[in-house]
């Protein structure tokens, strides 16, 4: 636009000739007569972009594009997944026209006016339904921060709400949140009210049905509850729950919450459970939480019996005397060395379970690469390999009572001491390791420390206790005293001698 300013200043003006001003400015003659007879800019570039090799994949591209303009962000196809597809369908054409078409699509988009979606408000009746969903939050445990899982439960009618923090969203973690939550609520609502989580639904198919996972099924029987799953992406079905999402992450963990333990944080958010309860109903302002509560418990189902919610799964133990379970090694008693176990995890525990009888229980890790060791498991090993005890992973942060612990050290100092030691806790299967503990301590006191002191000490303590005197009846007196008589063994060696 300067250029043509100035070619028509110093024409009209000026009075210079077109071939003066054209040598000048290095242009045309041409070039000069056509900005005399105008005063805008020439437009060298097409307005509309025409789309040829498009053409008849319009109607397919812009389908995709209104399909997938109602899904969430992170799920739609960018304009190169889009081009992939399109060639798939046969089209011939460059990536360009088709970036081009998604950019223009998505501006007329925007400039559409949206139409807002409408609701219907819902009513709920007192101990119908549970909404319940899970938050990702962010927590000091012991000094570490660290991300946890929050489930969280709320009763439609009353508002009120439970909130229990996990390590992690598994499914025995979904099992004892609801053990947890229908002891707090006192009762059972009719329906729950879910996502489609794994842990909880295996097949999504059209509409409301579902193929629920057999584990969760098997929670809801017990209990006798109605599963209801949501369509997906449609948050609004529970809408109560995904509200107080955000309201207890502003309430409970806004600034960061800091315990010793997840017991300590869990039940910290049981108190707080309850004392949120004394805040007005949102839709009868004139009772609170607490109240309307009160209403609904009588219509709440009563538990008879809480679930057992744990993940069993069969494993053959190791010859060294593990299983492992979350890529962490957990011990077995070593009798049951090579064969096979049924493992019970469960939020908080692990349960080992051979012939219908539980072998071991550990208490879960959810560490990584852990080896989480019961030394007493090995007490048959070490009877054979004594050596073990010195060196043997389960043996080196023993916790043994002290008096033991003491005799251990100064047992390990003397010869053969490895082998005294074990004959010790050889002791413990049929006198228990108090007795062993008492006879550590008489030992320790009598400044002799020795494996048969220890176990004269133990023998001691287990041994019946003696009479001091022996009470007769009169009928066993002795009424006539025998007489010393020797020729009475002569002649009984005389009559019974066989030559």
């Amino acid at each position: 636009m300067d250029i043509i300013a100035e070619v028509r200043r110093r024409h009209f003006v000026s009075k210079e000739s077109i071939s003066s001003i054209a040598l000048s400015l290095r242009i045309s003659r041409s070039t000069v007569r056509k900005h005399l007879k105008t005063e805008i800019a020439p437009v060298y570039q097409r307005q509309s972009q025409p789309f040829p090799k498009l053409g008849e994949f319009k109607a397919v591209l812009t389908q995709w594009l209104e399909t997938e303009a109602q899904l969430p962000r992170n799920q739609r196809r960018t304009a190169m997944r889009l081009f992939e597809g399109l060639v798939d369908e046969g089209y011939m054409g460059a990536y360009d026209s088709v970036q081009r078409f998604v950019k223009q699509w998505k501006i007329d988009s925007k400039n559409t006016p949206s139409i807002k979606q409408a609701f219907v408000p819902l009513v709920f009746k007192p101990g119908d339904v549970c909404q319940f969903d899970w938050s990702q939050e962010t927590v000091e445990i012991g000094g570490i921060e660290q991300i946890i899982k929050a489930a969280h439960f709320r009763l439609a009618f009353s508002r009120k709400m439970f909130v229990i923090a996990y390590p992690r969203e598994a499914q025995e973690m979904v099992m004892d949140a609801h053990n947890k939550a229908f002891i707090f609520y006192g009762g059972v609502p009719l329906q729950m009210v879910y996502d489609n989580p794994k842990t909880i639904v295996d097949t999504v198919f059209v509409g409301k049905e579902r193929k629920f996972n057999r584990r969760f099924m098997a929670l809801a029987n017990h209990y006798l509850f109605e599963p209801v799953a949501c369509t997906p992406a449609a948050g609004w079905e529970k809408g109560q729950v995904e509200n107080q999402v955000g309201n207890v992450r502003e309430w409970l963990f806004t600034p960061r919450a800091k315990f010793a333990t997840f017991d300590d944080l869990n039940r910290w958010l049981e108190k707080r459970c309850h004392e949120l309860s004394s805040r007005k109903h949102p839709v009868l302002p004139s009772q609170t939480i607490a109240e309307c509560f009160q209403q609904e418990l009588p219509f709440l189902r009563q538990i008879t019996a809480p679930f057992s919610g744990y993940i069993e799964h069969l494993l053959k133990v190791s010859s060294t005397c593990l299983v492992r379970i979350d890529r962490n090694q957990y011990s077995v008693p070593a009798q049951w060395a090579g064969q096979v176990v049924s493992v019970r995890v469960t939020a908080h525990d692990l349960n080992i379970v051979a012939e219908g009888k539980t072998i071991a229980t550990h208490q879960r890790s959810f560490l990584r690469d852990q080896l989480i060791c019961n030394p007493w498991h090995y007490l048959s090993v070490l009877e054979k390999k004594t050596g073990a005890l010195r060196h043997g992973a389960p043996f080196q942060d023993w916790n043994l009572p002290e008096s033991i612990r003491k005799v251990r050290e100064k047992l390990l100092q003397q010869d053969k001491g490895d082998r005294a030691f074990v004959d010790l806790l050889l002791l413990t299967r049929d006198v228990g390791i108090d007795a062993l503990e008492t006879a550590c301590e008489l030992a320790l006191e009598s400044g002799v420390v020795s494996g048969s002191v220890v176990q004269n000490e133990v023998r001691r303590l287990v041994e019946p206790a003696r009479l001091k005197t022996l009470n007769t009846s009169d009928n066993l007196q002795l009424t006539a005293e025998p007489q010393a008589d020797c020729q009475r063994y002569d002649y009984l060696l005389g009559s019974h001698y066989v030559h």
